[in-house]
C-alpha cells in the first residue's frame, strides 16, 4: 500500500489553455508536514519536457508528507495550447498552476522547483 494519493484535474490559463495537473499528497491529512505545496515545473515542452518526468520527485515528496504538483505545460501531455518557442505563454502556465494552488489548496507558501528549462520559469 503507498504512502501517498495522485489526484488529477485541469487548471485553465488567462488565455485558455486547459492545464493537465496531478497533485500527490500523504494518503493521511494528518501527515501533512507543512503547510508548504511543492510546484515542480518540467523542462521546456518544444523539446519533449512533460511532467512525467518528475513524478519521481512528487512521489518522494508526498512519501515524505510534503504536497507536490505537477502540470503539463501547454502543447505537452494530455494538456491543450501549443507550446512556444520563446517560453513566454509557459509563464502564464506557472502562474495559473500556482494560482490554483493557493486557491484549492489551503495554502500558505509554494516552493517552485524547475528542471532543465522549466527552472527559468520559476524566477517568474
Amino acid at each position: 500500500m503507498s504512502n501517498y494519493t495522485v489526484e488529477s484535474t485541469k487548471v485553465e490559463t488567462i488565455d485558455g489553455a486547459k492545464l493537465h495537473t496531478r497533485l500527490f499528497k500523504p494518503t493521511e491529512e494528518g501527515d501533512v508536514k507543512d503547510n508548504l505545496v511543492v510546484v515542480l515545473v518540467h523542462p521546456f515542452s518544444i523539446l519533449g519536457g512533460c511532467q512525467g518526468l518528475l513524478k519521481g520527485i512528487a512521489v518522494g515528496l508526498a512519501g515524505k508528507g510534503y504536497k507536490a504538483v505537477t502540470f503539463d505545460m501547454r502543447g505537452a501531455g494530455k494538456s491543450t495550447g501549443r507550446a512556444s518557442l520563446t517560453g513566454f505563454a509557459e509563464i502564464k502556465d506557472v502562474i495559473a498552476v500556482c494560482k490554483w494552488v493557493c486557491e484549492n489548496l489551503s495554502s500558505d507558501r509554494i516552493l517552485l522547483v524547475g528542471s532543465s528549462a522549466g527552472t527559468c520559469f520559476d524566477f517568474v
